[in-house]
């Protein structure tokens, strides 16, 4: 039995190339680093290498050209697709850009608005003007407990 499955490999090199592939495809699901798959990818173009019939030695060269060439070229940028993303805006700094109603009158030194259900003391951005109740305002930024605002 081993010595007819060891004929079959020495007849059909590609099969380990492309057993070998198969586990390293299947290794890269638990890492999800893309290094592992990029060389399974090298790989298999080694077993089209060995299916074309080129000598061991020159299927090895062309599995290692493609997983170097895939590792430079394409893993960086799956990287930064898959791990990057939009930054997730949390407490105050998710108000800031948001609306408000002023409830009080809103000027440089006092006022009070209704910013996410919520009251929040206010103050105008411009020192100079006042803003009236009912206004919709758009928050400027949140200075301590204290949202800094100007007219929509």
């Amino acid at each position: 039995m081993w010595e007819s499955l060891g004929e079959f490999m020495q007849n059909n090199p590609w099969v380990g190339w492309a057993g070998a592939g198969v586990l390293l495809a299947a290794a890269e699901l638990i890492s999800m680093d893309f290094v592992l798959v990029m060389l399974a990818l090298g790989v298999f173009g080694g077993a089209l290498g060995a299916a074309a019939g080129l000598p061991f030695v020159l299927s090895l060269l062309v599995s290692i050209v493609i997983s170097v060439g895939l590792l430079g070229v394409l893993r960086p940028n799956l990287v930064a697709r898959f791990h990057g993303g939009p930054e997730l805006v949390t407490g105050h700094a998710a108000l800031v850009g948001g609306t408000a109603v002023v409830l009080d009158e809103v000027t440089d030194m006092a006022g009070t608005v209704r910013l996410s259900g919520e009251i929040w003391t206010a103050r105008a951005y411009d020192p100079h003007e006042r803003i009236e109740p009912g206004t919709k305002v758009r928050v400027f930024e949140i200075d301590g407990a204290t949202a800094v605002v100007h007219p929509d």
